[in-house]
């Protein structure tokens, strides 16, 4: 997992083994064979690239992330990457236990589904987005003296 992730994350850097290796404070000759997953990396070594990375040194270290056969890096700290689900023929789809635990979803709770063309969808709990709809609407009837 922890070499499959270094290889990820430089990707999505773009960066070379030799850059890489720079930022750790090692060699290219040892970052590689961190990639290779014939040595590892010290704790501080791992929490250095983590933290360049943008990503939890739990991350790092555990996370393999995968779309169908797709390896992907491990998500942003912060940020959450649970898998795919599969659309029902009805349109329904199965949150994912860590997202309904992490966002407190409990069943009967309402979502409000938003979309963008470009991006994607995405779900809000209603009571959150209909607070923020209410204080975006009361800003906008009083606005800030000049």
């Amino acid at each position: 997992m922890l070499a499959d992730n270094l290889i990820l994350l430089r990707g999505l850097k773009g960066l070379t083994q030799e850059q890489a290796a720079e930022i750790a404070g090692v060699t290219r000759q040892s970052y590689s064979k961190w990639e290779q997953g014939e040595t590892v990396p010290d704790i501080e070594k791992c929490d250095h690239l983590a933290r360049h990375y943008g990503v939890t040194l739990d991350a790092l270290l555990h996370d393999q992330n995968r779309v169908g056969h797709t390896a992907l890096a491990p998500a942003p700290a912060g940020k959450h990457l649970w898998g795919a689900v599969t659309l029902s023929t009805r349109g329904q789809i199965v949150i994912p236990k860590a997202a309904r635990e992490m966002f407190d979803l409990k069943e009967g709770d309402r979502l409000i589904v938003l979309g963008d063309k470009g991006e994607g969808i995405a779900l809000v709990k209603a009571e959150d987005f209909e607070r923020k709809m209410q204080k975006a609407l009361e800003i906008s009837q009083h606005p800030a003296e000049p």
